[in-house]
């Protein structure tokens, strides 16, 4: 007579099998020396280079260890770059892959938070605001929802950004047309640049990919450079706005050099080299901390 026990062990192992493929997993060790715990990581970077995406509970049954110690790997992995971590899991992260807006919205949040709310207290009744695409910028729009303003006008490029400004009593909207890149929710190219040449702004919030005092600003999307190149020439004042892991990063297409930008808002984990550089071109830094803003 079969045994029960033996049979379900034994369809639960062929689930895993067919899941995973048909690599041993790694015996957990009592003190997960250094050996075992690199080998572990290695093959979890190589599983989410091939497959895109993990869960937690995925790794924890396929290398039988606590969800704990998934955690901390993949923590540590994505320190390095390789990965993204999300909420239950992590997402391959290649050299010039956009991420979804979606993604982008749940890193260094904190941190942009802090960004937006002070780049938000810049803003003065009255006043026509430029908002480009970006999960910074759109912090930045949440904040002024709450700000107590008589009226401003916001135009921007985001489809996110308008869905959140749309019915905020204090805002006039205008909407840029394009077309959409779904990855980020934002609009550009000649339908874009055409609606934003007959418009003028007092200031320019613009989210910036990358940036690097010897190169200038970057993205890696060729019409949306293009599209922000516009914006800083239609803007009185431009206030870049990117956390301290943008810096000294490069990107496919220069939307400017950085001389053209009045203001950099980042946090305090900015080299303090890569601000001296910035502030030695004539950039004004503002560094902002749980503290509040830094002095220079």
């Amino acid at each position: 007579m079969n045994d029960p026990t033996t049979a379900a062990k034994s369809s639960a192992a062929s689930h895993l099998q067919a899941i995973f493929g048909s690599t041993p997993p790694l015996r957990p060790s009592a003190t997960d020396n250094g050996l075992v715990m690199e080998q572990r990581r290695r093959q979890i970077r190589e599983l989410i280079e091939e497959q895109g995406r993990v869960t937690t509970e995925e790794l924890s049954a396929r290398f039988r260890t606590s969800l704990v110690t998934i955690r901390g790997d993949l923590n540590a992995l994505a320190e390095t770059g390789r990965i993204v971590r999300t909420h239950g899991g992590a997402l391959a992260h290649r050299d010039g892959e956009e991420l979804p807006i979606g993604v982008k919205e749940n890193l260094r949040q904190v941190e942009k938070m802090r960004i937006a709310a002070v780049a938000a207290a810049m803003i003065q009744d009255g006043e026509t605001i430029l908002l480009d695409s970006g999960s910074t910028t759109g912090e930045i729009a949440k904040q002024i929802r709450q700000l107590k303003l008589a009226g401003i006008n916001v135009i921007t490029n985001a489809l996110n950004i308008a869905v959140t400004l749309a019915n905020a009593p204090n805002v006039q909207l205008v909407m840029l047309g394009g077309v959409l890149r779904p990855n980020s929710f934002s609009l550009s190219g000649p339908q874009a640049e055409l609606a934003l040449a007959g418009l003028q702004a007092d200031r320019l919030f613009l989210g910036v990919d990358s940036l690097d005092p010897d190169v200038g600003l970057m993205t890696p999307h060729v019409l949306e450079a293009q599209l922000n190149a516009q914006m800083i020439r239609s803007a009185r004042r431009v206030i870049a706005v990117a956390d301290s892991s943008k810096l000294l990063r490069r990107n496919l297409s220069v939307i400017a050099k950085v001389e053209q930008i009045h203001t950099l808002i980042t946090d305090d984990g900015a080299n303090p080299e890569i601000v001296a550089a910035l502030r030695n071109r004539g950039v004004e830094v503002v560094i902002v901390s749980p503290r509040g803003i830094e002095p220079r």
